[in-house]
């Protein structure tokens, strides 16, 4: 009798859940505009990169996690950025543990969690945008796979200072290695070929997913680059395409920064068909844009460089006929601290500026059609004086590599998420 009755309960979870999938609209594109089923889709989302940590049985916390997805639904967010998973999970300052440990071989348990994650997310009738590997070293991506195929030790730059130019000449070399190529290929099909074991539908059929997305800001990094770094941009977004035709494709680029400070490559190097829009980031602290101690001279000079850089952007997706979103973006709190108790004042006017951007591009039938803010910390926390994280510390959203709360939005942070909820009501 208990059996039967565990039986029973477990077809009717199964059916439900696979009801709700049923129900749940598939994200197209037509034009330069975005449509949930019939209807035009235009949204406030957020980066959430480390959801599928958070949601594994052994290193996350679902109890955290369903609490976070629902208070981001309540405040209209529906649309979560996510990273598949790291890879290697070797060094300091890299997403551990990592989903793909070694080059072919993958953590069960994180997988489970990836699993676990998009199912409770189509049950809140949530989309995810997956990116599956990642051009900085921080959850490993293709400076991993140069390691794993014999182009030597990668060069941390958190671990060694000063690095940046000998990690970005050894990142390049991704685009001529073959067997690091081949590799990425692989792990495509291997995510793509996944069967949900909550919901027991095929990632290639589960409506929940908006886009497969090639990697976190892939990079040209030199001219003498483009055609190497485009011939394999081409061939992974096929072979993407090819494997499944149910879902949108997008590249993860910041745009014109990734580029190599040119307009004309970002256009040139998304010239193919089966990029369905195009995406942009936008970091003024990073760009000497904005300097938090100095806010009062350095916000409006950050509003009129966002501005400009927008407008370029949107420009090139008007060329290549596509839909563009932010998809990236954030501003550090008051001196950025990295306590939630601080003030996002600064951050709100930023955060006002570009969620106005969308909302006069939709009346006006452009095609920025939505954003994802970076990005929701949730009940994460810094808990090291200087906000590094380690093992075992809360997830937030900022990576690893950088102090834990600098860009993220807290779940206290009430002020930012109702304007978040805002904009998400004026966009429907």
């Amino acid at each position: 009798m208990k059996y039967s009755i565990f039986t029973f309960l477990l077809v009717f979870f199964v059916t439900t859940i696979d009801f709700a999938q049923k129900q749940q609209s598939r994200i197209t594109v037509k034009g330069t505009q975005f449509f949930k089923g019939s209807k035009p889709y235009s949204y406030i989302g957020t980066n959430y990169w480390y959801g599928s940590l958070l949601a594994s049985k052994k290193v996350g916390d679902r109890k955290r996690l369903l609490r976070e997805l629902d208070l981001m639904k309540k405040y209209g967010i529906d649309n979560l950025r996510i990273l598949v998973g790291g890879d290697g999970g070797k060094y300091d300052f890299t997403v551990r543990p990592a989903l793909q440990y070694e080059q072919g071989k993958y953590n069960q348990e994180l997988l489970d969690g990836l699993d676990f994650l998009i199912a409770e997310m189509g049950k809140r009738k949530m989309y995810a945008v997956l990116y599956l590997t990642n051009n900085w070293e921080w959850s490993g991506g293709m400076s991993q796979y140069l390691e794993w195929n014999g182009q030597g030790a990668i060069p941390i730059p958190n671990i060694a200072p000063n690095t940046w130019p000998q990690f970005m000449s050894y990142t390049e070399k991704f685009h001529s290695c073959e067997p690091c190529m081949e590799a990425l290929n692989n792990h495509v099909r291997f995510i793509l070929g996944r069967t949900n074991t909550y919901t027991k539908r095929k990632y290639t059929e589960d409506n929940t997913i908006m886009a497969w997305q090639v990697g976190n800001e892939p990079r040209t990094f030199t001219p003498e680059n483009e055609e190497k770094f485009t011939a394999w941009l081409n061939n992974i977004v096929d072979l993407i395409d090819s494997l499944d035709k149910n879902h949108l494709i997008s590249t993860g680029s910041e745009g014109r920064n990734s580029s190599n400070d040119n307009m004309e490559t970002f256009e040139r190097t998304h010239q193919n068909p089966n990029i369905d829009y195009l995406t942009m980031h936008i970091w003024p602290k990073n760009w000497n844009w904005f300097n938090a101690n100095d806010a009062e001279k350095t916000l409006p000079t950050t509003l009129e460089n966002a501005r400009k850089y927008i407008d370029e952007h949107v420009k090139v997706a008007n060329n290549l006929k596509r839909p563009i979103i932010i998809e990236e973006f954030g501003l550090p709190r008051e001196n950025e601290s990295l306590l939630a108790e601080s003030s996002v004042a600064n951050r709100n006017v930023f955060y006002n500026y570009i969620f106005n951007r969308v909302l006069e591009s939709k009346k006006n039938n452009g095609p920025l059609q939505a954003t994802n803010f970076w990005g929701f910390g949730g009940e994460g926390k810094a808990i090291t004086q200087d906000g590094k994280w380690k093992p075992g510390d809360p997830f937030t959203t900022d990576p690893p590599q950088e102090p834990q709360g600098l860009n993220s939005v807290f779940s206290t942070d009430k002020s930012t998420l109702e304007l978040v909820k805002k904009y998400n009501l004026k966009l429907k």
